[in-house]
């Protein structure tokens, strides 16, 4: 979704910036040459299309009802684009402490890939869980225990405000050459 919005907020700057642009030169063309015809936006004939309109038409309804619409979309990927923090313990009631779920997840692939059956390890985390999956040449279920117990001791040792559920899979790989 961060990516979604880096992409609109510029997509919409321009947009309102072309608006800008294009009412200036309206204006400036209106007051140096009233009786010419505008230059990009045939705004005489909109005018004229317009004054028949009232709040109650149809048109006007349905244009409202699209930008509504389109508004509340953008203000939902605002608010879903936001960072997902890790909250750690507060160490005094003054003071808010948290982390980046990229931190958690290198934190914990560092010391699931430190076990010597382990050949890879790929660690996803959020504030309500971290997914460890990995690689070995032994037997997988053996493996299994010994990389949650680990993943366990990370988390025990992290001063973590709520504790996240753990999912924990181990694959056989090949071997390498």
């Amino acid at each position: 979704m961060r990516f979604l919005l880096r992409l609109l907020s510029p997509l919409i700057a321009l947009v309102v910036a072309a608006v800008g642009v294009v009412t200036t030169i309206e204006v400036v063309t209106a007051w140096l040459a009233p009786s010419s015809s505008p230059l990009i936006v045939p705004w005489p004939t909109w005018r004229a299309g317009l004054e028949g309109l009232t709040w109650s038409s149809a048109t006007v309804r349905t244009i409202a009802i699209v930008i509504g619409v389109v508004g509340l979309l953008v203000l939902l990927v605002g608010l879903v684009a936001r960072r997902h923090d890790v909250e750690l313990t507060d160490p005094v009631p003054e003071v808010t402490v948290t982390t980046s779920p990229r931190s958690l997840a290198r934190a914990v692939g560092h010391e699931v890939r430190s076990h010597a059956d382990v050949v890879s390890a790929s660690v996803v985390a959020s504030q309500k869980k971290v997914v460890v999956k990995a690689g070995t040449l032994d037997a997988p279920d053996a493996v299994r225990g010994a990389v949650r117990e680990r993943v366990d001791e990370v988390l025990a040792r992290l001063p973590l405000a709520h504790r996240p559920r753990v999912s924990v899979s181990v694959a056989p790989t090949k071997g390498v050459k």
